[in-house]
């Protein structure tokens, strides 16, 4: 089987090359995005294999499905930039890696907690100048603050598992109770109380309709005064322009971002030398108490071992005709 893949660097290559040691399928690698523009260079591919900002929009997909593809296969959990009507309509089936390593997403949470909180990289950057000053970085004990987790699927189980052993007091959002960490603790509430008590707010749920801006001028009123906001999740949960104002009005104290809602046109890509034309993103990164890192969290050996792993083992489940657990279920057509 021929298998496209779009949107690679040299470390998808390594971890591909080395899980297709099973397999032996014919890779080949795509550094360019796929779009209505790129969809044409996988002619002939069976299968054509897609990361997070990739754009399988209905056009794309009838390019995909005209010149021979039959499987659209994501190496990432969520699919929110897949139009899954029109690859019902067309036959293309659809698979996805839905947990790979949430330690990965999860550790890298609280390292952002941490490094904010703490100021680390203000303090790094003071050492490297030679000024050894403390003004500026006072932070403040983890123990005891409380800690608001919406969305408790593996990732914020997680994040929530691990809040628990610094003594932070949990409060959780969620549609659907895990009876795991009531047991340590761990209240659900309402989203509103959640907004309203907690010192820190991260954010791991999926986007959806009715997640996209989560986060909004109304959900920022509801916070505490000097609140730290994080997200690890979907840049899509946060009105950007929202999270602006309350920086400038410093009802936000602080805020880590892992993923933004126009990064397709910035993240994995190197930009040093270019003028970056993305206003709302700049003013974000002129604000002291902002962290930014781009779509970072996932990214451990352990995570892309997994994640090229169930890609072509998804793939070969589809190829040999066998039911594959990680099929997309996707909406009936008329």
């Amino acid at each position: 089987m021929k298998i496209a893949v779009f949107s690679t660097k040299p470390y998808d290559r390594q971890f591909f090359d080395a899980a297709n040691q099973t397999y032996n399928y014919d890779l080949t690698f795509f550094e360019t995005k796929l779009t209505q523009q790129t969809a044409s260079l996988a002619q002939g591919f069976t299968t054509v294999c897609i990361f997070v900002n990739d754009e399988p929009d209905d056009i794309t997909l009838e390019i995909l499905a005209r010149n021979g593809t039959r499987i659209l296969a994501l190496r990432c959990a969520g699919f929110n930039n897949v139009d899954l009507a029109k690859a019902a309509a067309l036959d293309l089936q659809v698979v996805r890696v839905p947990a790979y390593s949430p330690y990965a997403v999860a550790e890298h949470t609280f390292g952002l907690i941490l490094t904010l909180n703490r100021k680390i990289h203000r303090a790094h950057n003071r050492v490297r100048e030679g000024n050894f000053a403390l003004e500026g970085l006072l932070g403040y004990d983890l123990h005891n603050r409380t800690i608001g987790i919406i969305g408790t699927g593996r990732i914020g189980q997680i994040v929530a598992q691990i809040a628990n052993g610094f003594g932070l007091e949990i409060l959780a959002y969620d549609l659907h109770e895990n009876a795991d960490l009531t047991a340590i603790g761990v209240k659900y509430v309402p989203l509103d109380q959640l907004l309203t008590q907690s010192h820190i707010i991260t954010l791991h749920c999926p986007l959806t309709p009715d997640s996209h801006h989560l986060i909004d001028d109304a959900a920022i009123t509801n916070m505490k005064q000097g609140v730290m906001l994080v997200n690890t999740s979907r840049g899509g949960l946060i009105d950007t322009q929202a999270v602006i104002k309350g920086l400038k009005s410093e009802k936000i104290g602080a805020l880590a971002l892992d993923v933004y809602e126009q990064e397709s046109d910035l993240f994995f890509e190197d930009l040093s030398d270019r003028i970056i034309q993305d206003d709302i993103f700049q003013r974000l990164t002129t604000f002291p108490n902002v962290l930014i890192t781009a779509h970072q969290a996932f990214f451990t050996e352990d995570a892309m071992q997994n994640i090229a792993e169930t890609t072509l083992a998804n793939i070969n489940d589809l190829d040999n005709d066998r039911i594959c657990p990680n099929l997309v279920q996707l909406p009936a057509t008329s």
